[in-house]
């Protein structure tokens, strides 16, 4: 299971790659965004520490005025570290806040220690010594006087920060953009491969796979792994960087509470692998399981007419709630797990890094000998807030992120069956001539449903295959079509082997008509057309007027151009089939089989059908499966058989004449009297 993890991760990262110069960009975008916006909490510290904080200092009196001079009793102060190199100094006083007052005391003392106030005499108690001093309280106005000078450094710094967050904006929002857009393209890119690659697998895999599990996988699967490029990705990307800007930042600040911070990584790493191996074992069973739905209501909506009219709702209504509980039943396996991540992890780990937090600047920081600043206590709490919303965003993912990784792996899956190769550049048209020479095929192993099978159909000519159900008719087109190829033996076209060229090269000139003609949503020209550019308008329209189809057409309100439904609902059998022929008439194929094209027609529509037939079979190599043995009296050839050998061939009067097998059939379906008087 991990092997077959880390291969599909690294398919998913070679789709990305293909649009590698966008994400790249996106992300340099986000790494700057990241690292504008937590500049923030550094410059409140900075604003805090020299400009708020700050005025609890040593205050030296100067004689000259400046912008960082505060007046105060007839006197020019300035702070210490606002004095200039060489500057004369002619006195020292000190402002300390005690309590919510602030204080002046007209004489050096240190701003570090454990302050107490009593009948205005200040008393501080360091490590080594206490101070006392006389004190003079600050009133509100005198206050402001000692912050005027750093309100035009506040509000610039302010400025700074809004104008980087407004940067950071932009950044955040062409990395959004850029990364969505990318996943958007890679998604288009992969179901274009999925579709394309499904158009190449061999006719057999459709059927040992219902059509509903192979639509989940191009819908369903996809827009999960959609999910993974546009949300969950860009979350974790952003988390990463965000973290890691986090983590500097703190580092900066304090390395020893920094490295206690980090032990959220491997906490946070070990409920990603254990959610993974979980999660990843739940979502495969559901993603199975929505397949399995799909095919269940794709068969139940495509067989509706035979379940209600044999009454088998509540059967196939069990079928569905079968597989409905099963879905339900590993999803709140999902839920559960997904229950002890999110909120409950997160939480439990930021109280776990606060209480941390208030034990370390608790017992270390608030002595006699502080050794952080207030800017540097706000900062880390800011920093340690961000912290824990990227870790949020990290853990909320995992559901999409597994669920996405099964999707994946079940798209590749697909994608890895083998196909066949495609080429379909212009073969020349050939004259039509067929021979089946030792041809033996079977389906499955050794079952062989033709054995020894051996014919020649020359240009021009109609042959017709004749036999009861399961006698191998279906199997010698399937054949001639290479939608499979025998174990023994040899097909050939003008004596050609049908191998030596693509599939594609040899139904580029074949054409069918199938006994239930397929008619796609659409109109009716395109339908003829298949939107092929090669068929104009004009061809298909005298296409259809060809075999008859005018007489039908040309009673509708749109004509040529009118809509038909899925599997053409709206039409008569007859017209469907007249809709079929004159597909196969305009795409002119040299080679025309006709599936049992009349099998579902009644008596009327077969004349009419009889007559398109002779149009469409003209001057091509006609191969007739055929039930219905009068209509193919006037073929050239007739071949019967039985459980996949060939028992008898020739035309009608030469097997009439042999009274064999197809003496029997002939007599059973024209009535024993009317062959009698033959």
């Amino acid at each position: 299971m991990k092997g077959k993890h880390s291969t599909t991760e690294r398919k998913l990262f070679r789709y990305a790659l293909h649009f590698k110069k966008n994400i790249l960009i996106g992300l340099i975008c986000l790494v700057i965004a990241v690292a504008l916006e937590l500049t923030g909490p550094f410059i409140a510290k900075r604003l805090i520490d020299e400009h708020i904080v700050g005025i609890e200092d040593q205050w030296h009196q100067v004689k000259s005025a400046d912008d960082y001079t505060v007046r105060y009793e007839e006197r020019l102060y300035k702070r210490d570290d606002r004095l200039e190199e060489g500057e004369e100094i002619s006195g020292t006083a000190t402002i300390l806040q005690v309590g919510r007052s602030y204080y002046f005391i007209p004489e050096e003392v240190p701003a570090s220690g454990n302050r107490s106030i009593e009948d205005n005499r200040i008393r501080i108690e360091t490590a080594n010594k206490t101070y006392t001093a006389d004190a003079q309280s600050l009133s509100l106005q005198q206050l402001y006087r000692f912050f005027r000078p750093e309100i035009p450094s506040i509000y610039w710094l302010l400025g700074i920060y809004v104008g980087l967050l407004f940067i950071a904006a932009f950044f955040q929002f062409t990395h959004t953009f850029l990364l969505q857009r990318s996943s958007n393209r890679i998604i288009r890119k992969m179901r274009d491969d999925l579709f394309t690659h499904i158009q190449k697998l061999p006719v057999r895999y459709f059927i040992n796979q219902p059509a509903g599990k192979i639509v989940a996988r191009v819908t369903n699967d996809t827009e999960s792994i959609r999910e993974l490029y546009v949300k969950v990705l860009a979350t974790f990307v952003t988390s990463f960087f965000y973290m890691l800007g986090i983590y500097v930042a703190l580092f900066l600040l304090d390395v020893k509470l920094a490295l206690m911070c980090l032990l959220l990584v491997p906490i946070i790493y070990g409920w990603m692998r254990m959610y993974k191996y979980f999660g990843g074992k739940y979502n495969t069973v559901v993603r199975s399981t929505v397949s399995d739905m799909n095919g269940n209501i794709n068969e139940a909506i495509q067989g509706m007419s035979i379940i209600q009219a044999f009454r088998q709702e509540k059967q196939t209504s069990d079928e569905f709630e079968s597989l409905n509980e099963r879905h339900f039943s590993y999803q709140r396996k999902l839920v559960r797990l997904s229950a002890l991540t999110s909120f409950n992890l997160v939480n439990v780990l930021r109280n776990i890094a606060f209480v941390g937090f208030l034990w370390y600047f608790g017992s270390q920081s608030f002595g006699a000998e502080g050794i952080v600043t207030v800017g540097v206590l706000y900062a880390f709490v800011d920093y340690l807030n961000r912290l824990f919303q990227p870790v949020t965003d990290l853990v909320n993912q995992l559901p999409q992120l597994e669920e996405a990784r099964v999707a994946a792996s079940r798209v590749f899956e697909l994608l890895e069956e083998e196909g066949e190769e495609r080429n379909s550049s212009e073969a020349a048209r050939y004259r039509g001539q067929i021979a089946f020479n030792h041809v033996s095929f079977a389906y499955e192993d050794d079952n062989f449903i033709l054995k020894d099978i051996n014919f020649q159909v020359e240009p021009g000519q109609t042959a017709a295959f004749v036999g009861h159900t399961g006698s191998g008719k279906s199997s010698i087109m399937n054949l001639l079509f290479r939608f499979y190829d025998p174990q023994i033996g040899q097909v050939t076209i003008d004596s050609h082997p049908t191998t030596e060229w693509s599939r594609q090269q040899v139904r580029s000139h074949m054409g069918i008509v199938l006994q239930d003609p397929f008619i796609f949503t659409g109109t009716i020209l395109s339908n003829v057309t298949m939107n092929d550019d090669r068929i104009s308008r004009e061809m298909a329209i005298e296409s259809l007027k060809a075999v008859g189809a005018d007489r039908f057409i040309e009673k509708l309100p749109e004509q040529y151009d009118a809509q038909v439904k899925e599997k053409g609902g709206s039409l008569s059998m007859g017209e469907r089939q007249l809709i079929s022929f004159a597909r196969a008439l305009a795409f002119d194929p040299a080679i025309l089989i006709l599936d049992e094209a009349t099998a579902n027609i009644d008596t009327e529509t077969e004349q009419m059908i009889q007559k398109a037939l002779e149009v469409l079979k003209e001057g091509r190599t006609t191969l007739v499966i055929a039930h219905r043995l009068s209509t193919i009296q006037q073929a050239d050839q007739i071949f019967v058989l039985n459980h996949g050998t060939m028992v008898e061939q020739g035309t009608h009067e030469e097997l009439v004449a042999l009274g064999g097998q197809y003496f029997q059939m002939y007599r059973m379906q024209q009535g024993s009297s009317k062959v009698s008087a033959m």
